[in-house]
């Protein structure tokens, strides 16, 4: 109808205090490894300041939120005590939690964890389990009201790469985590605070991460936000056939790829090529054709 006016409804994840809003183009999510053992940068932010200029340094590279891990979860990766990825966490979290000005994830499966995250200014847990390691993590996202990430992995970091075993990869990933979703719910987590990854990279081959990226609008049908990591990833060196510091441009395409097919938040190591990326791709996405 002529002069009709076109209703855009916000769309946005409940995290604590924030309302963090999706769009119009996918949040970048920044990578912040205070480990030794990360596959792609451990080691290189293991001191508590250098930590933190990192982080800073995200933001100003545009960064919408900062994910910050203490636990490598590699393929093949040991589970960290919680008093060790406390003590990597506090130092750091007791800085950004008050600084920073974009909202904070943890990257955490443990509830203990989470809960002292959250006490310290974090919005965000990002939970590779998707609650299922740690019997108390789903009280303590409720109780917090925070974001929630739910991921698909099948085992554990130790051991996922011998469960790469799937009838239909993008519908076993999808059937999980529409499980977990319903899980969330009855611990009293809202759907407006939960996030869904596919988990690109995590008990899956090379080719069952390429049909996820290439199937990745399955997922829109569980209604909740989807979030990808890509960055740097084995499955990128198994075909560009580089070392992890040396996958950027796989990176950037697969990025790409994922932005195409839909996804809202993109988790990733290099924030400012990255950002030109998703900027780039969401444009031409959005263009209208005559």
């Amino acid at each position: 109808m002529a002069g009709s006016v076109t209703e855009v409804t916000e769309r946005w994840i409940r995290a604590g205090s924030k309302r963090i809003l999706l769009g119009p183009r996918p949040l970048i999510m920044g990578v912040l490894n205070i480990t030794p053992d990360s596959f792609s940068d451990g080691g290189r932010f293991l001191d508590p300041h250098q930590a933190i200029d990192q982080a800073q340094k995200m933001v100003d590279s545009g960064a919408d939120i900062i994910d910050v891990g203490a636990e490598s979860t590699r393929p093949g990766s040991q589970c960290v005590d919680v008093q060790e990825e406390l003590r990597r966490l506090n130092p750091v979290l007791e800085v950004l939690g008050k600084r920073c000005s974009v909202p904070l994830s943890v990257d955490t499966r443990k509830g203990e964890v989470a809960r002292r995250a959250l006490e310290l200014g974090v919005h965000v847990i990002n939970d590779i389990s998707a609650l299922q390691f740690s019997p108390n993590m789903g009280k303590v996202v409720a109780e917090y009201q925070a974001g929630i990430v739910l991921m698909h992995m099948e085992g554990d970091p130790a051991t996922m790469q011998d469960y790469c075993h799937y009838d239909n990869v993008v519908d076993d990933v999808k059937h999980f985590l529409q499980t977990r979703i319903e899980m969330a719910e009855s611990y009293g987590i809202d759907r407006e605070q939960i996030v869904i990854d596919p988990g690109i990279g995590f008990a899956k081959n090379t080719e069952q991460n390429l049909q996820l990226l290439n199937g990745l609008a399955a997922f829109e049908s569980l209604g909740q936000p989807v979030l990808v990591g890509v960055s740097n990833k084995s499955f990128i060196g198994s075909i560009v056939k580089r070392p992890v510091a040396e996958r950027m441009m796989g990176t950037a395409a697969a990025v790409a790829t994922a932005v195409f097919q839909g996804a809202h938040i993109i988790r990733v190591h290099d924030v400012e090529p990255m950002r030109d990326v998703v900027a780039m791709v969401t444009a031409i996405k959005n263009a209208h054709l005559n």
